[in-house]
């Protein structure tokens, strides 16, 4: 499966000059939402995910993703693997679960985005789980920016990558974009305006 394709034919490979979530800059973005939007192509990506899943033998009884991001990507994955889908979303800026939802002591969840880049808010919502008694078996995305190192992938784990080393992290293809501090931002130097597209811009 050639998912750099599949981003690029529904216009979900941005190139400028974007602000990140992390306060870095990048002059790539990948906006999953355009791909997610074709429940077909949802569809064929969480199969294929769900395929390394069952291959590895993981044992997963609910898919939880972070909100908003997350949100299709980890229905979609539910959906392959049968099982249970819950999603937390940040309250005052503390990743809860909420809306009725509950977890059981030892309950094995697997948590999912749509793209993972360092792992930040995929921790949120496992530190949300894990206090509430359940365990977190794995993590799942369809892209990874490279900063972890997934299965079956050569890219080595990076510093500030936050997902633990003693879970699985399973993805479709990795984008290792360059990314860069404000200061010494080269798109920044040449006189361009940083401009933030993700779920938390607009």
């Amino acid at each position: 499966m050639d998912v750099k394709k599949i981003y690029m034919d529904a216009d979900a490979l941005l190139e400028g000059h974007f602000l990140l979530s992390s306060g870095n800059h990048s002059g790539y973005y990948l906006q999953s939402a355009k791909v997610l939007e074709d429940p077909k192509t949802a569809k064929l990506l969480a199969e294929a995910l769900a395929a390394q899943i069952r291959d590895y033998d993981l044992v997963v009884d609910t898919v939880c993703s972070p909100a908003i991001g997350g949100l299709i990507a980890g229905f979609a994955l539910a959906t392959a693997l049968d099982c249970r889908y819950i999603f937390t979303e940040r309250v005052g800026g503390e990743m809860t679960l909420r809306r009725g939802f509950e977890v059981k002591e030892g309950e094995k969840i697997l948590i999912c985005e749509d793209i993972i880049t360092t792992g930040g808010s995929a921790m949120e919502a496992a530190a949300e789980i894990e206090r509430l008694g359940a365990e977190v078996v794995g993590f799942a995305a369809l892209a990874n920016r490279g900063f972890c190192r997934r299965i079956g992938s050569d890219i080595p784990r990076k510093p500030n990558c936050k997902l633990p080393d003693d879970k699985p992290f399973f993805a479709l293809a990795d984008f290792d974009f360059e990314m860069y501090s404000p200061e010494a931002c080269p798109l920044c130097a040449e006189g361009s305006e940083a401009i933030k597209p993700g779920s938390r811009g607009n």
